[in-house]
């Protein structure tokens, strides 16, 4: 099955799709074709959890040696909250720059006999001739918006504005600081991703960001201020932009995108093309390589082309429910911020801790903490926080879908 296979799209899912299939079947003639040039990636650093690495180890053993052995660690979550902080220790994290990740899986793809094909734009109406075509075109995807219709596609927009930089400031740890201005808070994600530079992702609401004049100052500018305003956690480093063509910062509102349908005929979405999960839950990279890690198995064991999407789509959007919930209540806990942030900074940390939440948004904060405190030391409690949770998610989730229609 699938003797040809086009992967559109050089990210993270689409090479390690192909690097998988070849794997699979080393007679396959599979090729990845990216639009861009080869070493011109977009991003900073991704984050992912020891669960993904373990899957990755599992799957192909020497390009998940690769990833681990060039990323960074930490085990630590650090919250500034004006001038105070508190910090907590956390599940261990890692993190690892695009660039270095998509020149890992693009050798380790070649090297397997992938062809890759960079500056090679695929249209719809001038699809690669192959047995199977993979849209792994980012949340932009040409080829899924050609054929909307039929892949039921959805784009929610979110209401807070936030722009990914870099600096040289390499943080120990998984780093937050909120820094209340004269026109609303603004915050700040901060993470390594190699031994010289760190990730940082800046958010605040709409309104701050028009007071502060950021929506209008050009790049220079825009870094200057926040560079001010976040001073107490860079240590004197300065931010990196990824200027516009008309030399702004790029701020952007993050769209969650979900697909009524993964596939048509012998087209199928892959990664961003497929769903969105907002930043905030550091998931993104991690549900694309699952996708392909997923489409691959699917393709293994089932007997047609048909039989196999099928099976893709059902198991990972039954796979993706949680997450998806998880992102959709991390954005909202971000958007209600006040709610939260005048809270002692070791309280709000563990509401942050969990924002993913389905049941705290119905209750008051002061006492939410305290349940989840006692509620890891009572069985009874946490019985019952199970319970809720889920009925008063699958409520609000049946409330969006009402006020939608």
């Amino acid at each position: 099955m699938c003797v040809k296979v086009a992967c559109v799209g050089g990210g993270p899912a689409g090479l390690y799709l192909s690097i998988l299939l070849k794997r699979q079947d080393p007679s396959r003639e599979v090729t990845v074709h990216e639009r861009n040039p080869e070493g011109s990636t977009y991003g900073w650093g991704v984050t992912y959890w020891q669960g993904l690495l373990d899957r990755l180890r599992a799957c192909d053993p020497e390009s998940a040696r690769a990833i681990e052995e060039h990323s960074v660690r930490w085990t630590e979550g650090v919250a500034h909250v004006g001038d105070l902080a508190t910090r907590q220790p956390g599940d261990e994290g890692h993190g690892i720059g695009r660039h270095k990740l998509l020149e890992i899986l693009a050798a380790r793809a070649r090297a397997l006999g992938v062809r890759l094909e960079f500056e090679s734009e695929v249209t719809a109406q001038d699809l690669p001739d192959a047995d199977l075509v993979v849209a792994g075109d980012g949340v932009h995807s040409a080829l899924r918006t050609h054929h909307a219709e039929d892949f039921g596609a959805e784009l929610t927009p979110g209401r807070n504005s936030y722009v990914w930089l870099g600096t040289t400031k390499v943080f120990d740890s998984f780093t937050f600081a909120f820094v209340e201005t004269g026109h609303g808070w603004i915050w700040c994600y901060g993470y390594p991703f190699s031994a010289e530079q760190s990730t940082c992702v800046i958010e605040c609401a709409p309104e701050t960001l028009a007071g502060l004049g950021l929506d209008r100052a050009d790049e220079g500018e825009q870094l200057a201020r926040l560079e001010k305003l976040f001073a107490h956690i860079l240590d004197g480093h300065p931010l990196i932009g990824r200027a516009a063509a008309d030399g702004s910062t790029q701020w952007l509102t993050f769209r969650t995108l979900t697909n009524r349908a993964w596939y048509r005929g012998n087209l199928v979405l892959l990664g961003d093309a497929a769903h969105t999960t907002h930043y905030s839950i550091g998931a993104g990279t991690t549900l694309a390589l699952e996708d392909a890690i997923a489409l691959a198995d699917a393709l293994r064991e089932s007997a047609s082309l048909p039989q196999a999407l099928a099976r893709y789509q059902q198991e990972r959007k039954s796979a993706l429910l949680s997450q998806q919930s998880a992102a959709r209540y991390s954005a909202q806990w971000y958007e209600n911020l006040t709610r939260y942030i005048h809270l002692p900074p070791e309280r709000m940390f563990a509401l942050l801790g969990q924002r993913h939440s389905p049941l705290l948004p119905y209750v008051p904060p002061q006492l939410y903490y305290r349940l989840d405190r006692a509620a890891g030391r009572m069985e009874a409690l946490r019985r019952l926080k199970r319970w809720l949770g889920p009925k008063l998610a699958r409520g609000a989730h049946t409330r969006v879908l009402t006020s939608r229609k």
